[in-house]
């Protein structure tokens, strides 16, 4: 699977259980810009 397709199931999965980036970011111990990041097909890492 490589990073947009990821981020695209990262953003549903999201999206299904009613949580904003922020409060994804939160529960992950991560920031806001990284899930962001991360759904629109960025690195991982």
């Amino acid at each position: 699977m490589n990073n947009e397709a990821t981020g695209a199931l990262i953003r549903e999965l999201r999206k299904e259980k009613g949580l904003t980036q922020k409060e994804l970011a939160q529960r992950l111990h991560v920031t806001d810009r990284a899930v962001s990041k991360w759904e629109r097909g960025g690195s991982l890492r």
